[in-house]
């Protein structure tokens, strides 16, 4: 198959790019762009103002960074010392921590050799470093909506020197009720701003958002349609599943001749953390990406998997947005998306950048009538999910699992035993260190923990309880 990459015979420098972002983009392996980056650079590059529709993984970010890049003004540049001194030139809006991170990533990259400073801000940690990092000064800010407007609020982000302003994944940050913080951050911005809008999906309300906030924008859109914006490079199997089964189901996949790294979407945040823990339990490297995880948890678990140390992130939909990993080669649905858009973004997260990939869903009988109407809204040929168990010969077929295996790749029997004895440990290990009455035993508060009582401390042990005697009345003697 012919990758997009490879039938593009434009460069970026043929482009108009800079040659010093061509350069840092070279040292990466990154010399010709997708279709959205070419479509995109001639118009960003004069500052005209726009609106990109595509789906997520066709290198949106490059198609808006490169712009802002070249033309914010770099500290090395002559007119660099004209401008006010560590006020933002460009501010870039995304969603999701996630999403803010990878921007981050990619226009530190890309900005290797230019020397601009750029901030990611995001909640969910400390203030301060933040704080510190804009009072230094900075050059472009990729945040999420709701710290933005803090920082603001706090008189510690100036956006009335913004030349560029980016609104990247604009249907997501809908989804996710920030369409009133975007609409402020927009009015704190100079009207003479260029902005770039990027979404997968129109709905109205972003319309009006680019209506109201854009200045004859130029339309860019890499795919015909939204309901054609499903993953052509991703093969997609549908199996109708009973829960018990899915993780037994999930190992046996995670031993396909062609399976890489995995993401599997779950509907609840309880329900992520109990399949990765069962993944684990099964000899997996699986870890759980949720909103009730601290965010260097998260960051921790998403820097493990981009490094190959984990093969499966089991994450819901709003943890997983904005995900870009390289090497994902199945998405799972762990539990069937609740609408047409849902299963778009997640199997998305496969079959990115030119690259194949596959898709499962597994649906169960209580969702059949939502997959139905998924499967009708973007016209799949999937309308019967067929039944399929972790023992069906078609789902060793169609993966490509060799006969014979089972979903565990470590014995669960130690991991059994140690539950069973787990009681009685941590009951023989128990140590007092005061009566009930308060006092202080030896070896207590301040002291070392007594030693564990052996067959020849019974009658110390014996004195104590006669010593708590109901009643009030006086113990009788010990008996030596």
């Amino acid at each position: 198959m012919t990758h997009e990459r490879d039938r593009t015979l434009t460069t970026f420098r043929e482009l108009g790019v800079l040659p010093e972002i061509c350069d840092a983009l070279e040292r990466a392996g990154i010399t010709t762009p997708f279709a959205i980056q070419e479509m995109t650079l001639s118009v960003a590059l004069l500052g005209t103002d726009l609106i990109g529709q595509a789906r997520t993984g066709t290198g949106k970010t490059l198609a808006f960074g490169i712009p802002v890049l070249q033309r914010s003004v770099a500290p090395k540049d002559p007119d660099y010392a004209e401008l006010p001194q560590g006020k933002p030139q460009a501010l870039i809006v995304a969603p999701t921590r996630e999403l803010a991170l990878q921007v981050s990533n990619d226009l530190a990259l890309a900005s290797a050799d230019r020397g601009l400073r750029v901030l990611t801000v995001y909640g969910g940690v400390g203030y301060e470093p933040q704080l510190d990092a804009l009072k230094a000064g900075v050059d472009i800010v990729v945040g999420t909506p709701g710290r933005l407007i803090d920082l603001s609020n706090r008189r510690a982000l100036d956006l009335s020197h913004v030349h560029a302003l980016v609104l990247d994944e604009a249907d997501e940050m809908l989804d996710l009720g920030f369409l009133p913080d975007v609409e402020k951050l927009l009015r704190m911005t100079p009207e003479t701003r260029q902005t770039m809008l990027f979404s997968a999906t129109m709905p109205s309300a972003i319309v009006a958002l680019a209506r109201m906030h854009m200045r004859h924008p130029m339309n860019i859109r890499a795919e015909s349609s939204y309901e054609n914006a499903t993953v052509p490079a991703t093969a997609q199997f549908i199996y109708q599943v009973h829960d018990l089964d899915k993780p037994e189901i999930i190992g046996r996949l995670l031993q396909a001749e062609d399976a890489d790294k995995f993401i599997v979407f779950t509907r609840t945040k309880r329900q992520a953390q109990r399949v990765a823990d069962d993944l684990a339990e099964r000899g997996f490297k699986a870890s759980a990406l949720h909103g009730d995880m601290a965010q260097v948890a998260r960051e921790k678990a998403l820097t493990r998997f981009r490094e190959d140390k984990l093969r499966v992130l089991v994450a819901t939909d709003v943890a997983a947005r904005g995900i870009d990993v390289a090497g994902v080669s199945h998405v799972i649905n762990y539990s069937c998306p609740e609408d047409d858009k849902t299963y778009v973004h997640r199997i998305g997260r496969t079959g990115r950048a030119g690259a194949t990939g596959t898709a499962i869903t597994f649906v169960d009988w209580a969702d059949l009538h939502r997959w139905k109407m998924i499967n009708k809204t973007l016209d799949l040929p999937f309308d019967e999910p067929v039944e399929t168990y972790s023992t069906s010969e078609h789902l060793f077929h169609e993966q490509g699992i060799a006969p014979g295996t089972k979903g565990r790749i470590v014995d669960a029997a130690p991991a059994e035993a140690r539950e069973e004895r787990a009681p009685r440990d941590r009951n023989r290990n128990r140590t007092r260190t005061r009566t009930r009455s308060g006092e202080t035993l030896a070896g207590g508060e301040g002291g070392e923990s007594p030693a564990p009582e052996t067959e020849g401390s019974s009658g110390s042990r014996n004195r104590r309880r006669r010593r708590r005697s109901s009643g009030g009345s006086k113990p009788a003697p010990a008996s030596e």
